[in-house]
């Protein structure tokens, strides 16, 4: 068994698939027809850090570079004609895809080649927030890669719903996933911090405005105008114009910005609160690594992030794309007394148990590649 797996970025697949890839791997796997034998796993993305762990896991690697978020034609027509050359030359026997562009590209590719594949939906995208032309033709484009795919994985049902409704998935081959999951043992349950004189945000992300950065600053101008004793951790790369923005509010004392980080755990332990006001998500992870090691999350009442919060139990909800929103939100987690966000946090841990166990979410996946005749 031969499989291959499409995807824009190594540290995403690394971080949050490779408990699948493991499983993938693993003599006598249902997705190896119990052959004894595990799965061949050609990993196709741009080179990075995360590629070497993954070839020791038992990958092969393809050096394929993509702009991530680029619309250039000439990249992009080149891109899927990578695509064609790898499908051709490997000959797998299942294709998985992730992100838009692996999605489509890919997906097009697999179509044409008639290769069985398997589409992860990890989120919709700034092209679905507005109509106009962009929405357009990516609706086309994702109508025909994804007419033939075996399943369309969705991490949360609003982005199912849209597609559903646009025709361009049909229900019975539409799955519902909680998320990639989250390993509840890569993150364990930690003490919550000690009552300081200041109280910690974190936020964990690409430094962008469509993660609500500017939102986040804004409020906590606010509160720091208002004399509430807070602070603030930003951990992440700038993929915007923010460096001089990040220098500016540490000059002012209330931030710091510690950039990309490998190991984001001891940020989420000594931290009193998360905070992600995203715009769009397909279903933010750093949510549920936060919840996991028990802390409150405060995020957007959005699809992809509101799955992750309790609401008034594990964390609190705000309104996207709303700095007022936010502040109040921020501010009324300042003032609950100490021991209702020790709860939160303890909440957010359970709810992971329930509903987000990495585990079952591998389970789920591997069941569906594996249950399949070829769409034709």
């Amino acid at each position: 068994m031969k499989i291959l797996i499409l995807a824009n970025n190594d540290v995403g697949l690394y971080k949050f698939r490779k408990e699948l890839i493991q499983e993938l791997l693993c003599p006598g796997s249902i997705v190896n027809g119990r052959s004894g034998e595990g799965a061949e796993v050609y990993i196709a993305l741009p080179n990075g850090e995360f590629v070497k762990p993954l070839v020791q896991t038992g990958c092969h690697f393809i050096d394929t570079p993509i702009d991530r978020r680029g619309m250039n034609p000439i990249k992009d027509i080149h891109l899927f004609r990578q695509y064609q050359k790898i499908i051709k030359e490997i000959q797998p026997d299942k294709v998985i895809t992730y992100t838009i562009k692996p999605n489509i590209y890919g997906g097009i590719a697999c179509r044409l080649k008639k290769t069985p594949y398997y589409v992860n939906i990890t989120g919709l995208g700034t092209a679905f927030q507005k109509n106009g032309f962009l929405q357009i033709m990516v609706t086309k484009m994702y109508r025909i890669a994804l007419k033939k795919a075996q399943k369309i994985f969705f991490e949360n049902s609003e982005n199912r719903d849209v597609l559903e409704e646009k025709k361009i998935v049909k229900p019975n081959r539409s799955i519902l996933l909680n998320g990639a999951g989250v390993n509840l043992s890569d993150y364990p349950f930690t003490k919550y911090p000690k009552e300081e004189p200041l109280l910690h945000f974190l936020f964990i992300g690409r430094v962008m405005r469509e993660k609500g950065i500017e939102e986040l600053l804004q409020a906590m101008e606010r509160l720091c105008a208002e004399q509430y004793p807070v602070y603030l951790d930003v951990v992440g790369p700038c993929e915007e114009d923010y460096v001089s923005i990040m220098k500016q509010k540490e000059q002012e004392g209330w931030l710091t910005y510690h950039g990309y980080q490998k190991d984001v755990k001891p940020f989420i332990e000594a931290c009193h609160c998360f905070v992600l006001p995203s715009w769009h998500e397909g279903m933010a992870n750093t949510n549920l690594e936060s919840a996991a090691m028990g802390r409150p999350v405060i995020t957007s009442d959005i699809p992809g992030c509101r799955e992750a919060v309790v609401e008034h139990r594990s964390g609190l909800l705000c309104q996207a794309g709303n700095g007022d929103s936010l502040y109040r939100t921020m501010r009324q987690f300042v003032e609950l007394p100490y021991e209702e966000k020790i709860n939160m946090g303890a909440e957010g841990r359970k709810h992971m148990e329930l509903v987000f166990d990495k585990k079952r979410v591998v389970e789920k996946t591997i069941e569906n590649l594996s249950s399949d005749s070829f769409i034709c």
